[in-house]
């Protein structure tokens, strides 16, 4: 039996495993940004509240994730830590941090604890300066896999063939490019060609 407090975990650990809050994935799922807060969760007499299915559908279908996944999440302990390699976002785009299918190489790269995903291949960049507001700010850590399946709708980082590094938000994607929207409205969306693009991983999780 599935309990109110299970429901809304399961819901949170939706949210992280695609780079967002809780409010984040309401937005996503075109729902108001406050539909998941915790203040909402229990009502002004002490009642517990329970998400709609409506809205619980509207996050499986914005996330591209299956009803039995998310039954996986409900009930889940939390998650175990592990050690990442992590750099800063504006240092990786330096050069020579990273191999040619987009996983960590070379000398730099310092240690931080994450949660286990199961995925032995993730790492952690640092967000730096505010070209990602408001979706990322100074100081944020995020966490890329570079093996997981990626669709439209999906946070990324991407690094082009002249060493350019970007967070962006996978816009479309073709056999000749690649279109990435912006985090940030000030900063305008960006079109690869595919040959550009030396590897792209997406952003399964951030620490705000």
């Amino acid at each position: 039996m599935f309990s109110h407090a299970d429901i809304w975990s399961a819901i949170d650990r939706l949210a992280q495993s695609h780079g967002l809050s809780p409010s984040g994935l309401a937005k996503r799922a075109g729902l108001d940004a406050t539909t998941f807060n915790r203040s909402k969760r229990v009502m002004s007499d002490g009642r517990e509240r329970w998400p709609s299915t409506e809205s619980v559908a509207k996050i499986l279908a914005a996330t591209h994730t299956a009803f039995g996944d998310f039954v996986g999440l409900v009930g889940r302990t939390a998650p175990k830590t592990r050690i990442l390699p992590i750099i800063g976002l504006a240092q990786a785009g330096a050069g020579g941090f990273f191999d040619e299918a987009g996983f960590p190489a070379g000398e730099g790269w310092d240690e931080v604890s994450f949660p286990d995903f199961g995925d032995d291949k993730v790492f952690a960049l640092e967000i730096q300066g505010d070209s990602m507001l408001p979706a990322y700010r100074d100081g944020d850590r995020i966490v890329v896999s570079p093996t997981a399946a990626i669709r439209r709708g999906d946070r990324v980082v991407v690094q082009t063939r002249d060493g350019e590094i970007m967070a962006k938000e996978l816009k479309r994607q073709t056999n000749k490019t690649v279109e990435l929207a912006s985090l940030n409205p000030d900063h305008a969306d960006r079109i690869f060609p595919v040959g550009d693009v030396a590897w792209m991983a997406r952003i399964m999780w951030v620490s705000q």
